[in-house]
């Protein structure tokens, strides 16, 4: 996947269905503690632009302001993890597992790694 590519995902029920563009085509983990509870580990996710990020029905997704820099998004009926967006608008990112085919982009980047547990694999070090 490249930049400046369209994506479509959808939560698992299938209620919350979204478009977006690609920022770098590539997937990043996090591992800091608000990614770790939300997700249930690290958050595997695709960097979009962030004014390219629309769902099909805005009342499919609940948002939750999780910090002074961002909100977090998920279905409001099945709770599957959907997006974080930077506050200020100026980036945001789409859960990796909601498109089609999530092996298809190249794993890049990890953050907060200081912060995983000492029990949970690196995802670049299964990326070969």
């Amino acid at each position: 996947m490249a930049a400046g590519e369209r994506i479509d995902g959808r939560c698992l029920c299938g209620t919350a269905t979204f478009r977006a563009t690609l920022a770098d085509g590539t997937m990043s983990a996090c591992h800091c503690e608000i990614c770790r509870r939300w997700t249930s580990g690290p958050f595997l996710s695709v960097s979009v632009r962030a004014d390219s990020l629309a769902f099909d029905d805005e009342a499919t997704v609940g948002v939750y302001v999780s910090s002074r820099e961002a909100e977090r998004g998920f279905c409001r009926t099945c709770g599957s993890t959907l997006f974080w967006r930077a506050l200020d608008g100026s980036s945001a990112d789409v859960s990796a597992q909601l498109v089609e085919d999530p092996g298809r982009f190249d794993f890049a980047t990890e953050i907060y790694v200081d912060k995983k547990p000492r029990t949970t694999p690196s995802p670049m070090s299964a990326a070969g």
